[in-house]
């Protein structure tokens, strides 16, 4: 008699290590997702359009405000939920997840941080509520991992003013975003800057990249920054250098381990379903030795990364989780994450490449989480020299 096949893709059970109420609000969350964003997300990938209706959905959750209570519903999430939370939005899509994390993040998490309490209380609120989308501009046209040293946009005071010079590009939401925090250099002292540059002040200029073939539903935007004129009240006044800059990647970085992690979830689920249900030569696919070969390397590939990304979370909360952790995680997850959708589309055969089934998308989109947030080499660097106390960069 055929033993009933387990499904659950957390095939250690580290959902468990949530409370009651944690696994509760989780539960709710993953309904409305699927119920209301899974049914648009497709269509609007493969239109390489962003469906709006999702900030809808976005706003109707609360998810901006869980990562900052007192401008959410009061009640601080913790970091191990906000992990489970992001599995599940890159389980749907990873589109929306990206242009959720851009606003939650990277834009939120810069002004949250590097504003002091005026300038919280000037945009946070709007933001929580999605009534203003936020996005972030470091990454430049001649310029990503070596953007740190190597910044080429800049800002020139002037009174009571800042005046901002040149382009950034890769920028998440940039096309829509009402707030765009801009990285420059002081060219006074050299020192890296953050402004909050505002839709529609003059000079400021946003275009969609078009032809890609990743997070299609994302619009990534080139800037363009001709003499912005941006108030002394719009520059971030915690911001003191790029190390105030690498804290905030810092923590989004963590946050790509998870959505590497999703991804991966979801593409092993499209695989071992497709494998029960597939025939050929008289019976299911999964029944034959080398899919089960590939089904059960992407489970090990998975649990792996479960329990790095928990073991990251308790570090987050308790105020021992360093950038050099972040930077492994990141680096394991998303190179055991592109192993994953590989596999995944090659159990699919032919039917791996047309988006009716799914997994190409996902399959796709991995290429992108796997170079963002700091590309797998850089990462390598940061571990390195932590365990060596040797700097290899360039």
């Amino acid at each position: 008699m055929a033993k009933t096949a387990n499904t659950d893709s957390d095939f250690f059970g580290f959902e468990e290590l949530l409370t009651e109420q944690e696994r509760n609000e989780l539960a709710r969350i993953r309904e409305v997702l699927r119920s209301e964003i899974k049914p648009i997300a497709n269509q609007a990938w493969d239109r390489a359009e962003f469906p709006f209706e999702a900030i809808e959905t976005f706003a109707k959750l609360g998810i901006a405000g869980f990562q900052f209570p007192e401008y959410g519903d009061g009640s601080a999430r913790r970091p191990l939920f906000n992990g489970f939370l992001s599995v599940e939005l890159n389980k749907v899509d990873p589109s929306l997840a990206v242009a959720s994390g851009v606003h939650t993040g990277l834009a939120m998490g810069s002004i949250y941080g590097g504003g002091d309490q005026r300038q919280r209380d000037r945009w946070m609120p709007d933001m929580v509520a999605w009534n203003k989308i936020g996005a972030f501009g470091l990454t430049e046209p001649e310029g990503g991992s070596d953007v740190a040293g190597g910044m080429r946009t800049t800002a020139r005071r002037e009174g009571d003013e800042w005046v901002l010079n040149g382009a950034k590009r890769w920028i998440g939401n940039g096309t829509f975003a009402d707030l765009v925090v801009i990285w420059a250099r002081d060219e006074a002292d050299g020192s890296v800057k953050g402004f909050v540059v505002e839709k529609g002040m003059p000079g400021f200029q946003a275009s969609k990249i078009e032809g890609k073939i990743a997070l299609r539903s994302v619009q990534n935007a080139d800037l363009s920054l001709e003499n912005v004129r941006v108030p002394e009240d719009n520059r971030l006044q915690n911001i003191e250098n790029f190390r105030d800059t690498a804290k905030v990647l810092a923590k989004t970085r963590g946050n790509v381990a998870w959505q590497a992690l999703g991804v991966a979830v979801r593409a092993y689920e499209l695989a071992r379903e497709y494998a029960v249900t597939r025939e050929q030569f008289g019976k299911p696919i999964g029944g034959f030795q080398l899919v089960q070969d590939l089904l059960v390397k992407m489970l090990g590939n998975i649990t792996a990364m479960f329990g790095m990304v928990t073991r990251l979370a308790q570090k987050m909360a308790d105020g021992t989780a360093g950038p050099d952790h972040a930077a492994l995680a990141k680096s394991f997850t998303t190179t055991r994450m592109r192993e994953c959708v590989s596999w995944a589309r090659e159990l699919f055969g032919g039917n791996g490449i047309v988006l009716d089934y799914e997994v190409a998308k996902f399959f796709a989109d991995a290429e992108a989480v796997y170079s963002f947030e700091g590309s797998r080499e850089m990462n390598t660097l940061i571990v390195g020299k932590s365990i060596t106390g040797q700097s290899a960069f360039a």
